[in-house]
């Protein structure tokens, strides 16, 4: 078994499509610390396997509006910092070509996210700056309101009337996707999400969600949706985060979290289902009180680090997926978007 899964992992590009990485790390360099990635990271990435990691640009309520920005830049200059101290372990991915080379040199290319279009608050000629900067994928909420759109929050909370895409929300897709970006729907409300869908001329991905159908959230995507994003060319990473998982936090494990994996497969096929395992255990000292009243559950990863990244292909194997199928899950799927879209 074990030199089958190495086998998997060495042909197959592996992707974690979503992780909050920066928050963490551009908090400890500014605590002095040098070559956080290679110290605390870079041995997970090693052990799993991994070949690129999409890195997250999350920005805490606490910071906004007024630090969004900052924050934001902080975050990008921290990566730059850290690719600078460990230049022979790891890479900034801007393009598809990027992308290949961080595989061909044995290093862990990073691609820049914005969960959240927070950073540039209503300012279109913002977005060109975090292009040229890295960023590639753009998530246009976390699960929060902002001049974009609506979050899916995690669990129900007053509110007034739901809203999906604004103009702002609309003219932010358009240049996305005319500079080279393409959409992230996770953390998106139900009525955002249906507005993507038909605004959106590249292929949509949800990065880090799971199915609805099993963990019955609004933060999950609904089976139409699955269908939907597919039909765009797209790609759904499932999440380890435990609310994501199961209603139970004794349910919340890898079982579980592979069933949605399965049900998403059953309704699609395995050429649009990938993995975002939105870890967060190492940042969760960090998220702000108010974000905490989000959750009725405090999340744990049920995926112990990328370390255990491996567990998941075990379990694909052991429920009779074959060789081309568990490939495409662990990130050839997510690199077929990569291809078409970056430049």
């Amino acid at each position: 078994m074990e030199k089958k899964i190495a086998s998997l992992h060495e042909n197959a590009f592996v992707i974690d499509a979503h992780f909050d990485l920066l928050m963490d790390v551009e908090i400890q360099r500014a605590r002095g610390r040098k070559k956080v990635i290679e110290t605390d990271y870079l041995p997970g990435f090693k052990t799993s396997g991994i070949n690129l990691i999409v890195a997250s640009i999350f920005i805490e309520s606490e910071f906004l509006p007024e630090m969004g920005l900052r924050k934001a830049l902080a975050q990008i200059h921290s990566l730059y910092e850290e690719i600078d101290e460990s230049s022979h372990h790891i890479m900034m991915c801007k393009t598809y070509e990027d992308v290949r080379k961080a595989k061909q040199e044995n290093k862990i290319g990073f691609l820049l996210s914005l969960e959240g279009i927070e950073p540039i608050g209503h300012d279109l000629r913002l977005l060109r700056i975090f292009y040229e900067l890295g960023v590639r994928i753009v998530g246009l909420v976390w699960s929060r309101r902002n001049y974009a759109a609506d979050g899916s929050h995690f669990t129900p909370v007053r509110e007034g009337t739901k809203g999906g895409l604004t103009a702002f929300g609309i003219e932010v897709i358009e240049e996305a996707e005319k500079l080279g970006m393409f959409i992230d729907v996770s953390h998106l409300n139900d009525e955002g999400v249906a507005d993507v869908l038909k605004m959106a001329k590249k292929p949509v991905i949800a990065s880090h969600s799971n199915a609805r159908a099993l963990m019955p959230t609004m933060r999950n995507i609904s089976d139409e949706q699955i269908r939907q994003i597919a039909a765009t060319g797209g790609v759904i990473g499932i999440n380890a985060a435990s609310m994501l998982v199961a209603e139970d936090d004794d349910k919340s494990n890898l079982e579980h979290l592979i069933n949605h994996l399965d049900h998403m497969v059953k309704i699609v096929g395995a050429k649009h289902v990938g993995i975002g395992l939105d870890l967060c255990d190492m940042v969760m000292k960090y998220i702000s009180p108010n974000d905490f009243g989000k959750f009725e559950r405090i999340p744990f990863d049920v995926i112990k680090g990328h370390e255990s990244f491996k567990e998941i292909t075990k379990e694909l194997i052991k429920r009779g997926y074959d060789d081309e199928a568990i490939e495409c899950i662990l990130g050839n799927n997510f690199l077929r978007v990569y291809e078409e879209v970056l430049k």
